[in-house]
């Protein structure tokens, strides 16, 4: 066993697992896994630089993590940054930052690494399970972008594109720097073209259609998971290996689009930061499920972060 120490920094959440790996069987033991939303990427799509408060929220979260890394005694740590700090003009003010609470340095990585890493840690523990076929089509529906990869036991193809809750939210349901409440049916609509055109993109390279089991990873996908199990409180262990139906995405999906800030606040498996993005990254997922034909969508809590780790053993 090794104990490795990932840390996920993407345009909307930052996440921490320190585990121990086995590469010999397969087997991870999550020792601490922890998300916290910064919102890395306020702005970056309008203004391309990280925001001060924006960097200070992240750094604080580092901060925590430090803590966590060196209490439990992880042996390596890798730290991989995500779209936002691969678009900002500041992005040195980031890695410094970070350097210097967590003595390491951010890797921002291409989106082909973040979807095979995303491949792994989603599929590792599925290969042998003869309940689900192959190949298999991994989603990571982040906040600046999506990650789609075609795979069987390894890679066999992945692109990632520039369509993400955040970066759709604030591209299309802001105006006059408050989110709509709730989405005008015409800015649903340019949403909407906006994630086609990014699909037609992203089969360029992709064969999306190939997929015969969809497997959907990120906190998008998650939350309309825990809406679908009608969860009174957020549980990964119910969530983890969920099979949730298209006709359920669809609902949820309409239901994002027509209820208030409020009305999505209530809902009891909603984390206060997704409650303005939940429903352009609901949309990403049901336009993904129409595209490919999914008649249901498996839901992994193993994701880019599982993936990060074993690359570390």
């Amino acid at each position: 066993m090794t104990r490795v120490a990932a840390v996920d920094c993407g345009t909307n959440s930052i996440r921490l697992l320190v585990a121990d790996c086995d590469p010999a069987t397969g087997h991870l033991v999550e020792l601490d896994r922890r998300m916290r939303i910064v919102r890395l990427g306020q702005g970056v799509d309008r203004t391309g630089r990280l925001a001060p408060e924006a960097l200070e929220r992240t750094f604080a979260a580092c901060r925590e993590y430090a803590g966590v890394i060196k209490e439990l005694g992880a042996e390596r740590i890798r730290f991989v940054a995500t779209s936002a700090s691969r678009d900002a003009e500041n992005r040195d003010e980031f890695t410094a930052g970070v350097r210097d609470i967590l003595g390491v340095d951010p890797e921002v990585v291409s989106g082909d690494q973040e979807a095979e890493f995303s491949f792994t840690g989603a599929t590792r523990e599925l290969v042998g399970a003869d309940h689900l076929e192959k190949p298999y089509l991994v989603v990571d529906i982040g906040g600046g972008s999506t990650e789609f990869v075609v795979g069987e036991e390894h890679v066999r193809a992945a692109r990632s594109v520039d369509v993400g809750c955040v970066r759709m939210t604030e591209r299309h349901l802001v105006v006059d720097g408050a989110v709509t409440d709730p989405p005008t049916a015409a800015q649903t609509a340019a949403m909407r073209a906006d994630i086609e055109a990014a699909l037609d993109l992203a089969e360029q390279s992709v064969p999306l259609r190939e997929a015969r089991t969809l497997v959907g990873l990120a906190g998008s996908v998650t939350t309309v998971a825990g809406i679908a199990l009608g969860l009174p409180a957020y549980d990964s262990s119910r969530i983890h290996h969920s099979r949730i139906p298209y006709e359920q995405v669809r609902e949820i999906s309409e239901r994002m689009l027509t209820s208030t800030h409020a009305e999505r606040a209530a809902i009891p498996v909603m984390h206060e930061g997704r409650v303005d993005v939940i429903a352009a990254g609901a949309l990403v997922l049901l336009a993904i499920m129409e595209r490919t034909g999914a008649t249901e969508v498996v839901v992994s809590e193993h994701d880019i972060l599982d993936g990060i780790a074993w690359s570390l053993t």
